[in-house]
């Protein structure tokens, strides 16, 4: 089966093996649930994005068993703009990438609440040297 979005991305080993490498990364630069503080700009992307999305992407978009880490080079803004989220998170989304299966719409959460939990995002691809 295709992960979200539609295209296929090499081989379940293969993606483990890029999530283990973003994980190490992380932890290089503090361990994963947070050494590295999130800075004030992003601190609100952050409080929801752990109320509505890491429940299945994880503690600072590092991936689940239920959903795929949002740090990883899939997801980097010439792959993935800004307005995939926010589409992803207003209706859903069929997975193309990763086999999780696919994403429903996030209940509750406005436009503004996703451009904060894009911001965050962003700022955890750059900490992590997705882009």
């Amino acid at each position: 089966r295709a992960g979200i979005g539609g295209h296929h991305c090499g081989s379940r080993r293969a993606r483990s093996g890029a999530t283990r490498r973003i994980r190490r990364r992380l932890r290089c630069r503090g361990d994963v649930s947070g050494a590295t503080a999130a800075p004030a700009e992003v601190q609100v992307g952050e409080a929801k994005f752990t109320a509505n999305c890491a429940g299945c992407h994880g503690v600072r978009a590092v991936g689940t068993k239920q959903g795929p880490p949002l740090v990883h080079k899939i997801y980097e803004p010439n792959h993935h703009a800004d307005v995939a989220f926010q589409r992803a998170a207003e209706n859903g989304v069929r997975a193309h990438h990763w086999e999780f299966g696919n994403m429903p719409k996030i209940e509750g959460v406005t436009a503004g609440d996703i451009e904060h939990i894009i911001r965050y995002v962003r700022w955890l691809q750059r900490e992590a040297g997705i882009y």
